[in-house]
C-alpha cells in the first residue's frame, strides 16, 4: 500500500504555511481513490511527493515500504507508481505511438522481447492497439492521453497516479480517459489515484478525499461526500449537477434520497 506518515511539506523554506500539512493516509491496493481541492489545496503537490518527484520536508512517504527519501529506491518507487500529467504532449518522446510505450520499460533495463510484449499489452488494454505506427501530434487529445497511460501501464506499475488527465480535453477525450481509467481499475485491478476537479469523475471512484490548505478536510464513499452539498460548497467546490438537484428538491419539501450520482437514480427516485 501507500503510506503518507505526518507528513508536510511547502516549496520555500521561507513561507510560512505548508503546502501539504502534517497529513496522515493509507491508499490500499485495488482502490480508486480521487482526490479534490480548489487551486492550491495541495492535490497536485501530494500526487508529486507520492511518485517521488518531491520529498516531504517532515514525515515520510512510503510506496510499498520504500520510502520517497531514499535515494536507492526511487527508481523502484517510481515504476511501482507511475505518473500521467495533464498534458500528455508534455509526457509523449517519440514520434511513433509505440516507440512512445516503449521508452519507460527501455529505461529501466528491460529485455527486448519483453518490452514487445509489454508494448502490446499496454496499447490494447488503452484501445491504442490500432494507432502504433501513428505519430503522437496527429492524435486527439483523448487519444493522446491514452498513449500517455500506456507509456505508464508498460512499466507495469501498482498504483497509477493521474493529474488532472482530462483537464485539457473535451467531452469526448475525457469520456475516452476516464473509461480507461476505469477499466485499468476493475479489470487490471490498478490502484488509480485522480487527481480531478470534475465532480463526475470523482463520483466513480471507491473513495474521495477533500483536501484544504494541506490538510484532509473531507473523507468518504462518493455518495457520503457528495451528500454533504453545504459543506462541500464552503469549501469552494462543487457536486454532481443531479446530487444538487436532489438536495434542492428535498429542501422544497420533496421526500428524495439526497445521496444520488447519477442521472438514473435521480429518474428512479423521482418515479418513487
Amino acid at each position: 500500500m501507500i503510506e503518507i506518515k505526518n507528513m508536510s511539506f511547502k516549496y520555500n523554506n521561507d513561507d510560512k504555511n505548508y503546502v501539504i500539512d502534517n497529513l496522515n493516509l493509507e491508499i490500499k491496493r485495488g482502490e480508486f481513490v480521487a482526490i479534490l481541492g480548489h487551486n492550491g489545496s495541495g492535490k497536485s503537490t501530494l500526487a508529486k511527493l507520492i511518485n517521488g518527484l518531491l520529498v516531504p520536508e517532515k514525515g515520510d512517504v512510503f510506496v510499498d515500504l520504500m520510502n520517497t527519501k531514499s535515494e536507492e529506491d526511487i527508481w523502484k518507487i517510481r515504476a511501482h507508481a507511475g505518473m500521467v500529467f495533464q498534458n500528455p504532449d508534455n509526457q509523449i518522446v517519440a514520434t511513433i505511438v509505440e516507440e512512445d510505450v516503449a521508452f519507460g520499460p527501455e529505461n529501466l533495463g528491460i529485455p527486448s522481447a519483453e518490452i514487445h510484449e509489454r508494448v502490446d499489452f499496454a496499447l490494447k488494454a488503452v484501445g491504442m492497439e490500432d494507432f502504433r505506427k501513428n505519430a503522437p501530434h496527429m492524435l486527439s487529445g483523448g487519444q493522446k492521453q491514452r498513449v500517455a497511460i500506456a507509456g505508464i501501464l508498460a512499466m507495469t506499475p501498482e498504483y497509477i497516479i493521474l493529474d488532472e488527465p482530462t483537464a485539457m480535453l473535451d467531452p469526448n477525450g475525457r469520456s475516452e480517459v476516464m473509461n480507461t481509467v476505469n477499466m485499468l481499475n476493475k479489470d487490471q485491478k490498478k490502484t488509480v489515484i485522480l487527481i480531478t476537479h470534475y465532480m463526475d469523475e470523482a463520483a466513480m471512484a471507491d473513495r474521495i478525499i477533500v483536501m484544504e490548505k494541506g490538510k484532509r478536510v473531507i473523507e468518504g464513499n462518493p455518495r457520503d461526500v457528495f451528500s454533504q452539498v453545504e459543506k462541500i460548497k464552503e469549501i469552494g467546490l462543487d457536486v454532481p449537477q443531479v446530487t444538487e438537484l436532489a438536495y434542492e428538491l428535498k429542501k422544497e419539501g420533496f421526500d428524495i434520497d439526497t445521496k444520488i450520482l447519477n442521472v438514473d437514480e435521480l429518474v428512479n427516485e423521482l418515479w418513487q
